[in-house]
């Protein structure tokens, strides 16, 4: 794979994981907010979990594919340049 979509690959990680953090630390102070007022104990929710592991791995795929779309484009121009001239 090219160095430009290995490291493409690894900044969309980055800046999910980055994303990710941000939203829990915004939304933290409301949930200890909300917790106070109902009186009630924080619940896992092990759906929340997989359903970003999903969203993370369906947006890898994506961007997978879009980059072999890209690198077969390039192949195809490349190949009818080289033969035109």
């Amino acid at each position: 794979m090219n160095r430009h979509f290995e490291d493409t690959r690894y900044y969309l990680k980055r800046a999910a994981e980055t994303a990710k953090r941000g939203v829990i630390e915004e939304l933290e102070p409301l949930r200890e907010r909300f917790r106070g007022v109902t009186g009630r104990e924080e619940e896992p929710e092990p759906g929340r979990v997989e359903k970003l592991r999903d969203d993370l791995q369906e947006l890898e795929r994506t961007a997978e594919g879009e980059a072999r779309a890209a690198i077969g484009d390039a192949r195809r121009k490349l190949t009818a340049y080289r033969e035109s001239n």
